[in-house]
């Protein structure tokens, strides 16, 4: 539950170590290699900078992408002929555990693997190119199909003395319309055409004329807006048509032949993921190993860890491999990386804190703190207890059945797992049980009410009495992410800010909300008036001034003119209405549990209205699931939602600021395969 302290780490070793050293690391995933580190070392001078270079590897690691991204296009390929019978939530299911006899076992056979590989590419383009030739053998098609009642050759070329052309003229016209257009247009004599086919835009003609007036004929088609066909076949027209038909089927049996051949290399699938991460973890390894500083004899690898880690892996490398490891305090203006470390109750909840910003070095991990009150304030907004009970049941199922899902994924289950606990123990103390699905089932099929009461009070029907609850769970939120400004500050012995910019603020906050609850204002909430003894009502008075003046005066205490000094305190005051502002959004907490149970009551009351026929017993049903279905997938967002929003912006708001650069060691990166296991062979 807290930032875990990061060390500088230098390990030289010699140069016949590199390999084995590098791969232990990248298993232990525990240290961020940061090579800049060693040229900003204080005993680092010129000539011992020169002596250091980087080993190029940017072919090896392009040739390693390369193998990586063939290997993935070969299982698209796969999953394109022959798909992967998967269950919906097989994405739960997490990579796979390897150990290192099957893990050599494919390393081994590489290259026979990437011949599959290129294999089953060159078959999906062998299809493509097919499928190409389909479709454009039946573009053809189509084009011949207008002239297929010709019964000579499109490419016939005429006699002796004639021009034989065939093509297309603007206009629907058929034979006598066309002799009548041809007559206007004063056509020549020795011109003859004749209409092959006709639809709604264009007329399919064939034309001979003598080739003495072949320059007359041409001039006079144009006028007509006369086109070639763009398919010119060596046959009959329906003879090509067959013709192309038959190409068709010949090619759709090759590609089914093709597909069997994919299809037949389905049981390499899983050799080729676990290649692919092969690949990619090779080159997550050299792209560190192009960073390192190497000499003639020996190598540096520089970084940050965590301090717990140190004394484990120094004393694993140096017992190993002749080297040397060294660590040291991360100085003030090194950018370190953070790492947080929670348990699973509080680190269910890390997620929401990344997504705001990891904490700086300077910062406290809110985690446990946001957890509580995540868990807290989610379950006031869902508040009905079978709700609760089947988030708690359904992802602690989950969790139990896929042990394996990502870090990531488990975090977020747990995190609405601990959410449904909540929001179970809200809806029992609220008496929300899908909304009052017990009274209205008991009265419409058995004739008799039966409820179960709340433990504490009902909001439905006490909506002022809730908002008052609200109010304070607010109050308590905000002052605690006040009063963790003020231990930040008291850490860094900023006494002087701990005063005058918290303790200063609780004292005119506090004695704001004194003076405030024994007036008519508040009375009318509560539906009674709050008497207070003299002596509180003068604290009261005391509190609120005090504070008053401690913000006026000191809030600008940075600023040497008096004057400023007063202006900006004057401003500081003014966040007053923030705080009032803040301090409203916690009325979303009465919102949405009022809708929450609201609208399971109108469901409720909707599935009743069939009676206790048989037709009312299917329509409660139906009307139930579906609508207790919507009813908590949108109220359960919504809870999220502004569970998140008071978190970032009114909790967050009082002490974090975040900014911290998130730790990312070098590690066993894969995307199919559980590598972590895997024991590397000795070079």
């Amino acid at each position: 539950m807290a930032v875990l302290n990061m060390r500088k780490i230098i390990i030289c070793a010699i140069k016949e170590n590199r390999k084995n050293i590098l791969e232990l690391l990248q298993r232990k995933g525990c240290l961020e290699i940061e090579e800049k580190l060693l040229k900003s070392g204080k005993n680092k001078n010129s000539e011992e900078t020169e002596l250091l270079s980087k080993m190029n590897t940017a072919t090896q690691i392009s040739i390693f992408d390369k193998n990586a991204a063939l290997s993935e296009h070969a299982l698209e390929i796969l999953q394109e002929y022959s798909p992967e019978k998967t269950s919906m939530l097989s994405s739960l299911e997490g990579q796979k555990l390897i150990d290192s006899e099957r893990y050599y076992a494919v390393v081994e056979q590489q290259k026979d693997l990437m011949n599959q590989v290129s294999e089953l590419i060159s078959l999906k383009k062998q299809i493509d190119e097919k499928n190409a030739d389909i479709i454009k053998l039946q573009e053809e098609i189509l084009t011949l199909q207008p002239w297929v009642s010709m019964d000579v050759a499109m490419n016939e070329p005429g006699t002796k003395l004639t021009t034989h052309v065939i093509g297309c003229i603007s206009g629907s016209y058929d034979h006598a319309t066309l002799k009548k257009k041809l007559t206007e247009m004063d056509a020549p004599d020795a011109l003859d055409m004749q209409v092959v086919h006709q639809d709604k835009y264009q007329t399919y003609v064939s034309c001979i004329y003598l080739k003495e007036i072949s320059g007359e004929a041409e001039l006079f088609l144009r006028k007509l807006g006369f086109t070639r066909p763009p398919v010119v076949a060596h046959h009959l027209p329906n003879v090509s048509i067959e013709n192309r038909r038959k190409r068709i089927e010949t090619a759709e049996l090759e590609i089914a032949a093709l597909k069997e051949q994919i299809e037949g290399k389905e049981k390499l699938r899983d050799d080729i993921r676990l290649l692919g991460d092969y690949y990619r973890n090779r080159s997550a390894k050299y792209q560190v190993l192009g960073e390192l500083l190497q000499s003639k004899y020996t190598f540096f690898i520089t970084g940050y860890m965590p301090e717990k880690e140190v004394e484990s892996l120094k004393t694993l490398i140096e017992e190993k491999y002749t080297a040397f490891f060294e660590s040291e305090d991360a100085g003030a203006s090194d950018e370190v990386p953070v790492m947080i470390q929670n348990n699973r109750f509080t680190g269910a909840v890390e997620g929401v804190v990344k997504s705001f910003a990891l904490p700086t070095k300077k910062e406290i991990d809110p985690t446990a703190l946001t957890a509580v009150f995540y868990y807290f304030l989610f379950g006031i907004m869902l508040s009905d207890a079978a709700y609760g009970l089947l988030m708690f049941v359904g992802c602690f199922i989950l969790l139990k059945k896929y042990p394996r899902m990502s870090e990531t994924m488990a975090q977020t289950f747990r995190m609405f797992m601990y959410c449904g606990i909540s929001t179970l123990i809200w809806g029992i103390l609220f008496g929300g049980y899908f909304g009052n699905a017990v009274s209205v089932i008991s009265s419409t099929f058995f004739g008799r009410e039966i409820s179960i009461p709340p433990l504490w009070f009902e909001p439905v029907t006490q909506p002022m009495q809730m908002l008052i609850y609200c109010m304070i769970f607010g109050i308590v939120h905000l002052f605690t992410g006040l009063g963790i400004k003020g231990y930040l500050m008291l850490r860094e012995k900023d006494v002087t800010g701990f005063v005058f910019d918290v303790l200063m603020w609780y004292f005119f906050l506090i004695g704001l909300l004194l003076m405030l609850i024994p007036t008519s204002i508040f009375s009318g909430f509560i539906g009674g008036m709050v008497v207070f003894p003299a002596w509180l009502n003068l604290a009261a008075r005391i509190l609120t001034v005090t504070g008053m003046l401690g913000i006026l005066l000191m809030a600008g205490r940075r600023a040497k003119n008096p004057a400023k000094r007063i202006l900006l305190g004057a401003y500081s005051l003014y966040d007053t209405t923030s705080w009032l502002s803040d301090l409203l959004s916690y009325s979303r907490l009465l919102a949405l549990g009022l809708a929450t149970g609201v609208i399971a009551q109108v469901i409720n009351t909707m599935a009743a209205m069939g009676g206790r026929s048989v037709g009312g017993v299917i329509l409660f049903i139906a009307v139930f699931v579906f609508g207790h279905t919507f009813n908590m997938a949108i109220n359960l967002l919504g809870a999220y939602v502004h569970t998140n929003r008071l978190q970032f912006v009114e909790f967050f708001g009082k002490f974090y600021e975040g900014g911290g650069r998130e730790f990312h060691p070098f590690k066993t990166d894969t995307k199919y395969s559980d590598l972590t296991h895997v024991e590397e062979k000795a070079s």
